[in-house]
């Protein structure tokens, strides 16, 4: 007999990236199962480089009760003008030779008073200094560069985790709600709100989400009568599935792999009998 670990991911920002870049950071509509995985490895406390078979196979599922709204971040990085620290003119006499006329000139401490114009920002062609051995950067004229990062704000997803081990399920459960590791959704700067580990139920995900009344979220709409869309993996070659790129192999950072799954869309229809939550939002 299957059962389904509920998970519920809610916060104020949530970001799951699909085909991220330092420049460019999307987010999909919905956390992805490689994401879930990922955050149930952290909370047992489990390494990067550690086997993942047996989340891997979990059948994977979740129902966007309240999908956010997309929320754009735009950055724009270095460029600026920025005191010399001791160490930059310490460690790259390149920039000491640019300063020493204004060094010479400054009565009192040099230190902290001198700037170059142009170089603040992220270092870029890093080699090994031929005078003086140090790593340093190749290009001391340092352009801006403008990034863009996608959350969604104010979402809450139910998760559904389908296994015929139920008591593997909850080991998981407990792991969210006592983890080894810090837990985020999807990026370091979104952190959990409230209650994780939503409870075990037995049957299918169509039949446990079914039953299952809608997250409470910060909308302020009234829920009732909605019928939301769920994501629920399925078997490949299912009539009206889709690939999904999204089926983690291994997250060693040396060899990460991802592989293909196939998932349905269904809208759920909430039965009229279906439990409420008793959760801290």
């Amino acid at each position: 007999m299957s059962h389904v670990l509920l998970v519920r991911l809610a916060a104020p920002l949530q970001s799951w990236g699909v085909v991220s870049r330092f420049s460019q950071r999307d987010t999909h509509t919905r956390p992805t199962k490689s994401a879930v995985v990922g955050l149930c490895a952290a909370a047992l406390g489990r390494d990067r480089t550690d086997p993942i078979d047996d989340l891997a196979e979990l059948v994977y599922g979740v129902r966007a009760d309240h999908p956010g709204t997309p929320v754009r971040d735009y950055h724009t990085v270095g460029a600026g003008r920025y005191p010399l620290r001791p160490r930059d003119i310490i460690t790259d006499h390149r920039r000491a030779a640019a300063v020493a006329k204004s060094m010479e000139a400054y009565d009192g401490h040099g230190f902290g008073h001198h700037e170059l114009a142009g170089w603040y920002g992220a270092p870029k062609k890093i080699a090994a200094d031929p005078v003086s051995g140090t790593l340093v950067s190749g290009e001391l004229s340092r352009r801006a560069m403008i990034t863009e990062r996608w959350y969604l704000s104010d979402a809450a997803f139910l998760v559904g985790l389908q296994h015929t081990d139920k008591t593997f399920l909850e080991q998981i459960g407990h792991a969210l709600e006592h983890p080894k590791q810090l837990l985020w959704l999807g990026r370091k700067s979104c952190p959990p709100s409230g209650t994780l580990a939503a409870g075990i139920e037995p049957g299918t995900l169509s039949e446990v989400f079914a039953s299952k009344r809608l997250l409470p979220g910060s909308d302020g709409f009234d829920t009732s009568g909605r019928r939301p869309w769920a994501w629920l993996q399925a078997a490949p070659g299912t009539r009206g599935a889709a690939p999904v790129n999204d089926q983690p192999v291994t997250f060693d950072p040396a060899r990460r792999t991802h592989a293909t799954r196939w998932e349905t869309r269904t809208r759920v229809t909430i039965a009229p009998n279906a439990t409420d939550w008793d959760l801290i939002p």
